[in-house]
């Protein structure tokens, strides 16, 4: 059985994946995960975990429907190990009730309180700054905060991926949690009201619309500029980096917002065991270096390096309220960008 699966069947669907794909619901030395991480992201720490430990990673890896798969399959899912981008997602997998709490003192001392749920149903690994990309030749301020983004001397110059993905879903809610619904709806109101076009695409596209000249500024996760400056096999993304300069949103006030990849424990794991070390594992410095050098994140440990490629971003410093608070007001953000028409663009 392959270790991971290819990019191109994760982006199949649901369906064929469940189709083509099923784990084994326990083997010596196995450890199965369903994941919403893109597998060219998990693989060099499960390789360095395999080669470490001997126990196989099996991957499933879905683009939607993670928590929903879960929950179907029941007692008889094959899953372990959960692992997944987003604090909303994590929460979610929580009150879905398809997570198993765990008490593990060498998970713990890694992994700082504000990164983990206090009942330890979830754990995250890895931070990214959602953060301004700015054109190098057509902004010449190195500040701004997301509150600036509403000010009218941007309009037509933001671009934007689709309202509603996570990574934007989880920003719109600590606007929420920061500034309240109503003040947060007037500010996504004028957001709207400035972008260049219609929000579309993903965090790479809109670096691609900066160089291109369609828009002067755009939201993304900071990792994506560490990927396109470092693709050898797509160099025209080491263009679009380089076009751009990151800005980190409210440095100087309350800090920039910041979203996890995290893991948790299913709730009817098979290789419960062999999971708990895997978690161990990803949360132990070895695992963290190895996110910050190949898939430039901020890893959640304390003392971890960060990369030398990360390093000229500058210094992150994040937002101090609480990830699981900004997680209650998802489900408000998400109707807030329907209630707003966000996704029809300026002029809607």
């Amino acid at each position: 059985m392959n270790r991971l699966i290819s990019a191109a069947l994760g982006s199949v669907g649901l369906a064929a994946v469940s189709l083509a794909f099923a784990l084994p619901a326990q083997a010596a030395d196995e450890v199965n995960i369903y994941s919403y991480r893109q597998p060219e992201l998990m693989e060099p720490v499960l390789n360095a975990f395999s080669e470490k430990t001997g126990i196989k990673t099996n991957v499933v890896f879905l683009d939607k429907g993670l928590i929903e798969r879960i929950a179907a399959e029941g007692k008889n899912s094959p899953v372990d190990l959960i692992l997944t981008t987003d604090i909303a997602r994590l929460q979610g997998a929580e009150d879905a009730g398809i997570t198993a709490p765990v008490n593990d003192e060498s998970i713990e001392q890694h992994i700082p309180a504000e990164y983990r749920d206090p009942d330890g149903n979830w754990f995250g690994l890895t931070m990214r700054g959602r953060v301004v990309y700015a054109s190098k030749d057509r902004v010449e301020q190195d500040s701004i905060t997301y509150e600036d983004l509403a000010d009218p001397k941007w309009k037509g110059r933001i671009c934007i991926r689709d309202g509603q993905h996570v990574y934007n879903i989880a920003l719109f809610s600590s606007m929420i949690a920061h500034h309240g619904v109503e003040e947060a709806e007037n500010w996504m109101t004028a957001l709207k009201n400035n972008l260049a076009r219609k929000p579309t695409g993903n965090d790479r596209a809109q670096a691609k619309s900066i160089y291109a000249g369609e828009c002067d500024i755009a939201i993304g996760n900071t990792y994506y500029v560490g990927l396109m400056i470092t693709n050898d096999e797509q160099p025209e993304q080491k263009e679009w980096a380089n076009s751009i300069k990151v800005i980190f949103p409210n440095k100087d006030g309350r800090g920039t917002h910041v979203n996890l990849s995290g893991m948790a424990l299913a709730k009817y794991a098979p290789n419960r065991e062999n999971a708990i070390k895997l978690m161990e594992f990803l949360a132990s410095p070895a695992a963290q270096q190895v996110y910050a050098e190949q898939v430039f994140e901020y890893p959640v440990a304390p003392g971890t390096e960060i990369s030398d490629v990360v390093k000229r971003f500058g210094e992150l410093h994040p937002d101090s309220l609480s990830l699981s608070k900004i997680a209650e007001f998802a489900k408000e953000a998400s109707k807030m960008v329907d209630r707003t028409g966000f996704n029809q663009g300026p002029n809607s």
